[in-house]
């Protein structure tokens, strides 16, 4: 399962759009699926169970990433526009 991890870490990246993303997740899910057949195993066995779910906490915890980065980004953006709207307004008064 890791190396899906790694497969869905790298083919996605944050710059990217939400749809975008999802065609990935799907493309996965697919790859998973064929794995699944080719092993023989019964729909319900609970080894196919598990590794969907871990396919899907993966997906989970990579969009969670993401917001994570975007936020951080947003909030750094925001913090380098107050500061130079400071340096603005500090330049001014000391011009007064």
């Amino acid at each position: 399962m890791a190396d899906f991890t790694d497969l869905i870490a790298r083919a996605v990246t944050p710059s990217m759009g939400r749809e975008e993303r999802e065609q990935v997740y799907t493309v996965v899910r697919q790859a998973v699926q064929r794995l699944q057949d080719r092993e023989n195993l019964a729909p319900d066995d609970p080894r196919i169970l598990l590794q969907r779910h871990l396919i899907e906490e993966t997906i989970r915890d990579v969009e969670f990433d993401i917001i994570r980065f975007l936020t951080l980004r947003k909030i750094e953006q925001a913090r380098m526009a107050q500061n130079a709207e400071y340096e603005a307004q500090f330049t001014q008064s000391k011009k007064r």
